[in-house]
Formats: C-alpha cells, sequence, structure tokens
C-alpha cells in the first residue's frame, strides 16, 4: 500500500505578476480540495517576501497526487501565469518511520 505523500510546492512570483499568480493560485483551492485523495490542500504568503507563496498538501498516495498532476485546471493556471513566475520548486516528501 502507498504511502501518504506530502507536496511543498514553492512558486516565486516575478514582482509585477504578483496578485496574478495569487489570484491564479487561489482559483486552484476549491477544485483541488474535491479531488480523490485529497487530504489538504493549503496556500500560504511569505509574510516578508509577498512574491513567495507555498503550497502544503497531503494526499492519500502518490498515484492520486499524479492524478491530480494532470487535470485540466492545473494546465489552465500554467497557461494563465506563463511567464509570470520566476521560480517553481516542489519537494515530494513521505513521513519518517
Amino acid at each position: 500500500m502507498s504511502k501518504q505523500l506530502t507536496i511543498v510546492a514553492q512558486i516565486i512570483a516575478k514582482p509585477e505578476h504578483r496578485e496574478l499568480v495569487k489570484s491564479e493560485l487561489q482559483k486552484l483551492i476549491p477544485i483541488t480540495r474535491q479531488e480523490q485523495g485529497c487530504i489538504n490542500y493549503d496556500l500560504h504568503q511569505d509574510i516578508g517576501d509577498p512574491n513567495l507563496f507555498l503550497f502544503y498538501e497531503n494526499w492519500e498516495s502518490r498515484e492520486l497526487w499524479q492524478d491530480h498532476m494532470n487535470n485540466s485546471h492545473l494546465a489552465e493556471y500554467l497557461k494563465a501565469t506563463e511567464g509570470a513566475v520566476a521560480s517553481f520548486v516542489l519537494h515530494e516528501m513521505q513521513p519518517v518511520d
């Protein structure tokens, strides 16, 4: 059986596109929270650097998270924010027994 998967995704918006990126990230929340396997999907914005956003996500399995990654709403987000994101770093993590 697959272990729970934790995702930490760091998105740094270009300063001139911060509000666009934030708005597009917020659109993902209600859709993703309804997806099979989503335990939580929480967006955070750094207090000291408002261009830095972080998603903290927990999924029942890596397979269900991969289904999420292939959904059309993520493709729409990528299209809407093309050229607006300075950096994107994704960490796939599992609990340590």
